[in-house]
């Protein structure tokens, strides 16, 4: 079974100028779950991408407004 978390990894909704930075964490996300174990570290793990996904978001948002 899939992690839930995965779900907020999703892309294809997004304008094309932030899919090409959020799609890079969603396929990391996916390996990921394919090749770890779940546990509690994974689960900080992929929070943690998450983290990361949405302020490279926040940051390509800010580059448009520039």
């Amino acid at each position: 079974m899939k992690t839930p978390i995965l779900r907020h990894f999703a892309y294809t909704h997004l304008p094309a100028h932030l899919q090409v930075v959020s799609a890079p964490f969603g396929d990391l996300a996916e390996d990921l779950e394919a090749m770890l174990p779940d546990g509690p570290e994974k689960s900080a793990g992929l929070r943690k991408l998450l983290e990361a996904r949405d302020c490279m978001l926040r940051a390509a948002l800010d580059l448009a407004v520039a």
